[in-house]
């Protein structure tokens, strides 16, 4: 058995509470509203006129209509209907209204420019101040203009006077001094402004002139005017009411004598914002199932209510959405954003890959391509990226050089300053070139898109006569100007998504609580009931003070807070109702339930549900530990980090060298100590190679030559100052530590040779001297060949440092290399590596890059705090020839099918990229 919102549901028959409040027999609205136009039809009858009554009913909010509409034709089947209007609707067909170049028209996008206007006249305009202040004055002359246009026209005049005065106290106030300027300014724009309201008190007028016997217009006079009133009284609706007299009828939808709930709702408490949403579908989809429809969803969070209503389309609930999202959230505004951001001249090289990648016209395997490669040098900024120089082999540089050309050239169209029609115009054209254009044209959101921005070419010249009397028809803007212009228009614009079904299909609608005044929905959900989210005193728009408010005519904050109450208790009056809050922010701070909520537990009205998403039991599935094995996949080139990842995790091995399986590598982190280290390598590197070129034994040229080759390496890694400065800050302290222990270095006859050498050195030659020691611990079998010959491995790594010991060391050292690797990590690691030389693999590995059989090497420590310390491996000889036998022996298990399981333990799995892949923390603990 199936609920409806006509009944409360149960065993009873009642009539929902707002079905009642519209066709009660006794006191029903239909039945009052058929009243008065009975009445005001009598009167024009009386007077000997024997037109049609003229009578218009003022709803609340226009999602009223539908409903008003079909419970009219149900109860009033026969006889005269009468206009169902809101005064939005009426103002707008009462005739054509154009406002005039500086007026206030509730179009951000355009009262954005007209507001930048004013504030440059006012002397605000300097350094893009206008740009930034636009926004606000903008909120407050809207408010303003809406508060004035509701006063009658002979009364106006008194209101901007009591505006004016209520303004003053601000003016001469320095701490005040912007608020003060945008009050007044926004206060005198109102006041220059007309309004389509104008129109309505002149239709009432008429009324009145016509019913005192003046003579009629060539329209019918307004005869009867019905006011229904919402949450809380419009003060345009009530102006014309006052202005009708006795031929005015107010009828209040808000029932106040109404009890508190009708049924008791159901009260969720979530974890976070996921666990809300998908508490809050549940409850739609659990009503749903029950036969309760329409559902009403309560939209009192963007973000929530758009993810609950992801999740109801993904069960395929038919949606009315009546509340719409910001049209700066949608992918059509993303796509414009997108591409202007793209254009700017320190765009980043993520923004424009960004662009390319929703831009049909560019080819997709190029921009991977690309990406690749910008990801690979490491090129932050797009103005850096030259193709040249890419490194590609032939082919590939020929796409990413196409790539490129056609990317700057678009990009190049929106890069000199402009006046605003033009604009629209070329950023119309860039869409189109970029393929973007047919993303928009056709989707719900991009023609609104469109229609917003102007960039039809239909309202693009619209805007442009508009604009021609003002500035905005000659004044140029950057396109920084342009890119926020657009930004705030689109943040300003909401963008509602279109009901595929008819009317009255819907098993769900998403609105605000305000809109459940007078509708008759079988159950309500609503979400988001946190101290935040649903405060009982809601904090009132604008910048004004209780006083001014006062003077104003705004609603203060007792009124807000009233018609909050209000909407909540008749939110509760639905049969069934859910009411969800989380417990904790996005931070994790915890959240206490609305104050509104919390009433309801301290007067027992409401009780605790269960959890109401179905409960599955699903069977564990322990992923199997992976062993791998990899004999086709030979590795011909060895590294000292891919030996460390086969020792430390065979399986990491497998995944990131065999397969070659590799994360992209950021464009937009921050510098951390591996960038230092980096940077501080390629310092190093130019310095020793100035110093050997021309030697400079005094202290101060080896300064001066340090400081030089940080520059130049700080030039070609393309640092920014800012971003560099902590490391920056502590390089004198490095430099000068460094340079005090190259004297004491040099000072034992260590001569630098190279720094930064490549070195390949093949490993399985069977006459090779140093592999002798690696030979005797092999099998008889002797020789690595498994993959097509004794130089098939080829060991490959990059030198920090080559020096040659003096000769006047022991007989035993004399010449020999010594090895040097940087490490700017604390010392006691450092020394940690040396302790154990079997442990630590690196010395070792670059020991067997040269073809030496005795030489020395260390770790160099460059401390932060200006101490450089040596820390040598004596059993570099004893720990190589291990480590070449070791290497023998792995690889030709590996090439026999040897499994490669992941055998990771603790940090090595900690930031392992291919812990995704051996799923280590879904294992089978058994």
């Amino acid at each position: 058995m199936t609920e409806s919102a006509t009944t409360t549901g149960g065993a009873g028959s009642a009539p929902h509470p707002a079905l009642a409040l519209w066709t009660d027999p006794r006191n029903g609205l239909i039945g009052a509203i058929a009243d008065a136009v009975a009445t005001a039809q009598a009167r024009v009858s009386a007077g000997g006129n024997r037109r049609p009554v003229q009578a218009v009913v003022l709803l609340p909010y226009l999602q009223l209509l539908p409903l008003v509409q079909k419970l009219w034709a149900e109860r009033v089947p026969s006889g005269f209907a009468p206009r169902f209007e809101t005064t939005q609707t009426w103002a707008r067909s009462a005739g054509a209204f154009v406002p005039g170049p500086d007026d206030i028209t509730f179009d951000a996008a355009r009262d954005a420019l007209t507001a930048r206007a004013l504030l440059e006249r006012a002397g605000l305009g300097g350094a893009g101040q206008s740009a930034g202040l636009a926004g606000r004055m903008v909120e407050q002359a809207q408010q303003l203009a809406t508060r004035l246009a509701a006063e009658p026209l002979l009364l106006r005049s008194a209101w901007l006077a009591r505006a004016r005065a209520a303004i003053a106290p601000l003016h001469g106030t320095p701490l005040l001094a912007y608020e003060s300027a945008l009050a007044r300014i926004a206060l005198e724009w109102a006041a220059a402004s007309r309004s389509r309201s104008d129109a309505l008190f002149a239709a009432v007028e008429q009324g009145v002139a016509e019913e005192a016997g003046a003579t009629a217009a060539a329209a019918p006079a307004l005869d009867c005017l019905v006011v229904l009133e919402g949450l809380q009284p419009d003060p345009l609706a009530q102006a014309l009411a006052a202005a009708m007299g006795e031929r005015a009828v107010v009828l209040p939808l808000c029932a106040h004598d109404a009890p508190a709930t009708r049924g008791a709702p159901e009260l969720h408490a979530a974890r976070d914002l996921e666990d809300e949403a998908q508490r809050a579908a549940a409850c739609v989809l659990r009503h749903i199932a029950a036969g309760r429809m329409p559902v009403a969803l309560v939209a009192t969070d963007r973000v929530l209510t758009r993810r609950v209503r992801a999740m109801l389309d993904g069960q395929g609930v038919a949606i009315r959405d009546e509340s719409g999202w910001t049209l700066s959230t949608t992918r059509a505004a993303a796509h414009v954003m997108g591409a202007l951001r793209a254009c700017r001249w320190d765009a980043s090289s993520d923004t424009v890959l960004d662009w390319l990648k929703n831009a049909p016209a560019f080819a997709q395997g190029q921009v991977l391509l690309l990406e690749r490669t910008l990801r690979k040098a490491g090129i932050q900024r797009w103005r850096a990226w030259s193709a040249a120089g890419s490194g590609a082999n032939e082919v590939s540089n020929a796409a990413l050089t196409t790539l490129t050309k056609a990317a700057n050239d678009l990009m190049q169209t929106l890069q000199r300053p402009r006046a605003l029609p033009q604009w629209l115009q070329d950023l119309a054209a860039l869409l189109q070139a970029s393929g973007q254009w047919s993303l928009l044209a056709g989707d719900a959101a991009g023609d609104k898109l469109l229609a917003v921005l102007r960039l039809d070419p239909i309202e693009r010249a619209a805007l442009q006569q508009s604009l021609a009397p003002t500035v905005w028809a000659s004044r140029r803007l950057d396109l920084a100007e342009f890119t926020a212009w657009v930004d705030d228009a689109l943040e300003a614009a909401s963008f509602v998504p279109p009901h595929p079904q008819l009317a009255g299909d819907e098993q769900a609608v998403i609105l605000p609580m305000a809109q459940l005044l007078a509708r008759p929905f079988a159950a309500v959900v609503l979400p988001g009931c946190d101290e935040l989210r649903l405060p009982a005193s809601p904090e009132p728009p604008g910048p004004w003070s209780a006083a001014q408010r006062r003077a104003l005519g705004l609603p203060p904050r007792e009124a807000l807070e009233q018609a909050q109450r209000a909407a909540w208790h008749q939110a509760l009056q639905a049969p069934r109702s859910d009411v969800l809050w989380r417990q904790s922010d996005d931070t994790g701070e915890p959240l206490l339930p609305s104050l509104l909520v919390q009433e309801l537990l301290l007067e027992g009205l409401a009780q605790t549900d269960a959890d109401p998403r179905e409960q599955r039991a699903v069977p564990s599935q322990p992923a199997p530990r992976p062993l791998p094995v990899a004999p086709d996949l030979p590795v011909q080139r060895l590294s000292a980090s891919a030996y460390e990842d086969l020792r430390r995790c065979p399986y990491r091995f497998f995944a990131l060298r065999q397969l070659g399986l590799q994360e992209a590598e950021e464009l937009e982190g921050e510098l951390d100590k591996r960038d230092f280290g980096l940077w501080l390598h390629a310092v190093l590197k130019t310095f020793h190679e100035a110093l050997k070129a021309a030697p400079a034994i005094d202290l101060p040229s080896r300064v001066a030559m340090l400081d030089v080759a940080a520059g130049q390496a700080t030039e070609t890694m393309r640092l920014g100052e800012d971003e560099f400065l902590p490391f920056a800050a502590a390089w004198p302290q490095v430099r000068d530590g460094y340079l005090a222990w190259l004297a004491t270095h040099e000072a034992t006859g260590a001569v630098f040779e190279q720094a930064e050498a490549w070195q390949e050195q093949p490993l399985g030659r069977p006459d090779a001297p140093e592999l002798a020691a690696a030979r005797a611990a092999l099998p008889p079998e002797g020789a690595f060949a498994p993959w097509g010959g004794p130089a098939a491995l080829t060991l490959i790594g990059r030198i920090d440092r080559i020096d040659r010991c003096a000769a006047s060391e022991p007989a035993s050292n004399a010449g020999q290399a010594l090895l040097i690797d940087y490490k700017t990590e604390a010392l006691p690691k450092s020394r940690e590596r040396v302790r154990q030389p079997t442990e630590d693999t690196q010395l070792a590995f670059y020991a067997a890059l040269l073809p030496d059989d005795a030489l020395r090497a260390a770790y160099v420590n460059v401390g932060e705090k200006g101490v450089t310390t040596t820390v040598e491996q004596p059993a570099v000889v004893q720990v190589r020839d291990a480590l070449i036998a070791g290497i023998l022996h792995d690889l030709r298990r590996i090439a026999a099918g040897a499994a490669l399981p992941a055998l990771g333990e603790g940090s090595v799995c900690d930031t392992c990229a291919a812990r995704g892949l051996c799923r280590k923390d879904f294992w089978d603990a058994a």
